[in-house]
């Protein structure tokens, strides 16, 4: 079957976007310590100085939009540091970290982020546009975080077209090590206050399986890769010196969310996944 045209979309127009910065700074403090370690049942230090557990700077220096200023999906309207991207579903699709030093609780953070690259690709679904950030976190002018985030959009169900047969990914297999957590409504609507989140997929029910065809909520990809993460630093005691990450299949809430890990010759390789069901993110960590 030949494949369906990418739609009318002017890359040209969205290239402009490539090399857009915004900086944003921020105090990690004690509040948002306590409350991330309540919101993921952890019993991390919450003290000044005491190192913050990875990824927490996912929970720093987010830009704010008014609410009168959100689209109808709870993201800001296009078109400000990202690219105004005419396709509805907006997901994180993968990344990779570099830690060159822990952030502290009671660091004053500052995000230095930039727009690499825009581009148009055609799926088995459809269009999907890729969009690259790189980001840059410093204290007192020194980089304790780099980070690469791979942004898709996607056409919304009803305009896809599929062009094959769907395929139907096999059950993740069991790693050496494993975890298992609950998934709630409760846990993603905290995770996206933490994080000032207001994508409806993660909270709002009605519209995540009338508007944009999910069976349920969505579990966020950012908390996905912070709950792998700090199991890796659990395992080896230790924070890495790089994480990188990839979604594959999308899981949903009110249900167990299983993490699970296996050693490698340069580390560890983890994943996330649904009882029974496909990888939906895989990760590695290395030291």
């Amino acid at each position: 079957m030949p494949r369906e045209a990418l739609p009318d979309i002017d890359i040209a127009h969205l290239r402009q976007w490539v090399g857009s910065a915004e900086e944003v700074t921020e105090q990690l403090t004690p509040v948002l310590a306590v409350r991330l370690a309540a919101t993921l049942d952890r019993d991390d230090a919450t003290a000044v100085g005491e190192p913050a557990p990875l990824l927490t700077h996912h929970c720093l220096c987010h830009a704010i939009a008014p609410t009168a200023a959100l689209g109808p999906d709870g993201h800001p309207a296009r078109g400000g540091f990202l690219p105004p991207v005419p396709l509805p579903r907006r997901m994180w699709a993968g990344g990779a970290i570099e830690f060159h030093a822990p952030l502290r609780v009671g660091d004053t953070v500052t995000r230095h982020s930039t727009v690499e690259d825009v581009a148009l690709k055609q799926g088995r679904s459809g269009a999907l546009c890729f969009v690259t950030v790189t980001h840059r976190y410093t204290v007192d002018g020194n980089t304790r975080i780099t980070e690469r985030q791979d942004i898709v959009y996607r056409a919304a169900p009803a305009e896809t077209a599929q062009t094959g047969p769907a395929r139907t990914p096999p059950p993740a297999p069991k790693g050496d090590s494993n975890r298992c957590l609950d998934a709630s409504p409760t846990l993603l609507f905290r995770y996206s206050a933490l994080t000032f989140n207001s994508h409806r997929i993660h909270y709002d029910h009605p519209y995540t399986t009338g508007e944009e065809g999910y069976p349920g909520l969505v579990v966020h990809g950012p908390l996905q890769a912070m709950l792998l993460a700090q199991y890796a630093a659990d395992l080896r005691g230790a924070m890495p010196r790089s994480f990188r990450f990839r979604s594959f299949a999308p899981v949903f809430g009110d249900a167990a969310l299983h993490l699970h890990a296996r050693t490698t010759d340069n580390g560890l390789k983890l994943w996330s996944a649904a009882p029974e069901g496909p990888i939906a993110m895989e990760a590695h960590a290395q030291w």
